[in-house]
């Protein structure tokens, strides 16, 4: 298989392979915790979920990184990347537990999330870098070949730490706090595989000084908007897009996440256990199209170009997700979670490629700290108008197409802009 030989190729990268060991590690404790985070905050029996307590609940996780975000990426652009990758995930470590713990104490709603929230929030950190790191162990023309493996590689590696955490609950007797507890170990591992890397490899370039962190504060603002000059500048137009195009993708994907959740929670199982079985179905699914989009986006990339490439995933899914979607039965609705796994990811190897070319090395943490924060904002924003639309029990007609009008509308204004 081609993904194969180019798996074989990159991995002659020393530094590449150090480096996907870290996001292996660091995106399958991710998939662990977020699975416990699901189970104890949807799944409970206990709890009545609504759409709303789910938007809720993305917003305390996920809007304040809004504000992390951008001084994210100035501290990414000074900060020894690798440095990063050691201390967030040990922090991490240290939270999950603390998480776990809180599990066990039936503490309040808010001190859950806000040690959940502590979590994600380093996450925001080394996520970007991993994303900024990426050129400084591959070579210019392995670039689109690593977009597709790398990133697609950690999602798999999320999607088979979801299948260990249901694997855990199961022997644990259902227990969230154990659960945590592994993904806990997981960010352990990631640290001590960081260390395997030198200090310096993974950049920024010594050109980018590293202040002190009340100076690096204190030019967040300036940074951020000479990160934003940069991207609007007319050599960087088409990476402007197609973050514009992503976001919206990424939109759409949100709001139908919310509704597959309210789906399998009240429409299609009794219990809640069946529901979590069927949500973890439709995640592992998902992944399976993350995987093919790796398999099939740098050919398409390559005769399509990265922008031809969003175009089509974008026109795919507005054609397809109604047509599977609009029974609201399980089996077309798994399909539709492939398929949208396939043109997801698709646009995402592509505009990560676009972004990584035509972005300067010293200006890649900030780039993808607000790429990284666009994301949020749009999944909050999915799920605060999935709650207004949605039902009790997650079946709405009008989500379902607006969604697929939304994915036409990518798909017109992204071929346009290849055409001019």
């Amino acid at each position: 298989m081609a993904v194969v030989r180019d798996l074989r190729v990159l991995l002659r990268f020393q530094g590449f392979r150090r480096l996907l060991g870290i996001r292996l590690l660091s995106q399958g404790a991710d998939g662990v915790y977020q699975v416990a985070l699901a189970a104890y905050v949807v799944f409970s029996p206990e709890k009545q979920t609504s759409a709303a307590s789910i938007a809720s609940a993305m917003a305390v996780l996920l809007l304040p990184y809004s504000l992390v975000g951008p001084f994210a990426g100035v501290l990414l652009d000074r900060w020894r990347r690798r440095q990063v990758f050691l201390y967030g995930n040990l922090l991490r470590t240290a939270l999950a537990c603390v998480t776990a713990v809180l599990m066990l104490s039936h503490v309040p709603d808010w001190l859950f999330y806000v040690s959940a929230l502590s979590v994600t929030g380093v996450n925001r950190f080394v996520l970007a870098g991993l994303s900024a790191a990426l050129p400084r162990v591959v070579d210019r023309d392995r670039l689109v070949m690593a977009n597709s493996l790398s990133p697609t590689a950690g999602t798999l590696a999320a999607t088979i730490g979801g299948a260990l955490a249901f694997a855990v609950r199961l022997v644990a007797s259902d227990s969230d706090a154990a659960v945590v507890l592994v993904g806990a170990a997981l960010y352990l591992c990631a640290a001590l595989a960081s260390l395997r890397i030198a200090p310096d490899l993974l950049g920024p370039d010594r050109s980018s000084a590293h202040p002190r962190l009340v100076s690096a504060v204190t030019g967040t603002a300036r940074g951020l908007a000479a990160g934003v000059r940069h991207l609007a500048e007319p050599a960087r137009r088409e990476a402007a897009w197609a973050l514009l195009a992503m976001t919206l993708m990424r939109f759409c994907y949100g709001a139908l996440t919310v509704m597959v959740l309210m789906l399998c929670r009240y429409a299609w199982a009794s219990e809640s256990d069946d529901g979590l079985a069927l949500l973890g179905l439709a995640v592992g699914l998902s992944g399976a199209g993350f995987f093919v989009a790796a398999v099939v986006t740098p050919w398409a990339a390559g005769r399509l170009g990265p922008g031809g490439w969003i175009v089509a995933c974008a026109g795919a899914a507005a054609v397809l997700e109604p047509a599977l979607a609009l029974p609201f039965a399980p089996a077309p609705m798994m399909v539709a979670a492939f398929v949208l796994g396939v043109t997801t990811q698709g646009a995402k190897i592509a505009t990560d490629t676009i972004v990584q070319s035509s972005v300067a090395d010293g200006f890649r943490g900030r780039i993808f700290s607000v790429y990284d924060v666009l994301f949020n904002v749009a999944f909050v924003g999915a799920a605060a108008v999935a709650a207004l639309i949605l039902p009790s029990d997650g079946r709405s007609v009008s989500l379902v197409v607006t969604v697929a009008a939304l994915y036409g509308a990518i798909a017109v204004t992204m071929a346009r802009f290849e055409l001019q």
